[in-house]
């Protein structure tokens, strides 16, 4: 596997080693010891979520703050996306900071996204089945969402046209606004 830090350095993009024939493919989507090599520091997964969005959809953008706070691990194994983390920890020199990167089925890229980052993702195919490892369960309590076309942060979405948000994500705050690590 390939771990690449992104222009934050704490999110890392990571490509596995895929073994392709004519018959198929093998990879190991998450080997424990090769990421804890690659992160520098031991991790425990506790959840495992997997959602299904069609075209146009966008969730996020969602962090949960201390003491329930999340670090990710995120794939897409159907479709394309347009995923993006957005620093939020207020004493970082890259706070109000995003990357992006463009996940599918097909590039099997993985993007990390540690605890003080802000996640979300828009679906770019006619569908897309997202997969992500968290660090922590979710706790609605201290779930945060900034919104994600917030002009502070400037996130360069692929389309901004026909959006289709969750009743939840419309209430998103600004970065302003928002409670922030």
């Amino acid at each position: 596997m390939k771990v690449k830090p992104l222009s934050i350095p704490d999110v890392l993009l990571i490509e596995p080693q895929v073994f392709g024939d004519d018959r198929g493919f093998f990879y190991e989507s998450f080997n424990q010891n090769k990421f804890e090599a690659a992160l520098g520091h031991k991790i425990n997964f506790v959840q495992d979520n997997h959602s299904k969005s069609v075209k146009g959809v966008l969730r996020g953008l969602h962090y949960q703050l201390p003491p329930k706070a999340q670090s990710k691990l995120v794939r897409v194994i159907q479709g394309e996306v347009f995923d993006v983390a957005v620093d939020v920890r207020h004493s970082s020199p890259t706070f109000g900071k995003w990357v992006g990167e463009i996940l599918t089925g097909q590039n099997k890229k993985q993007l990390w996204i540690p605890e003080g980052f802000a996640h979300g993702f828009l679906t770019l195919s006619d569908t897309a089945e997202f997969l992500y490892k968290t660090t922590d369960f979710y706790s609605p309590e201290y779930e945060q969402s900034i919104i994600w076309n917030d002009e502070t942060i400037a996130i360069k979405w692929p389309f901004d046209e026909h959006i289709l948000l969750s009743s939840k994500d419309m209430l998103a705050k600004s970065i302003e606004m928002a409670r922030l690590f």
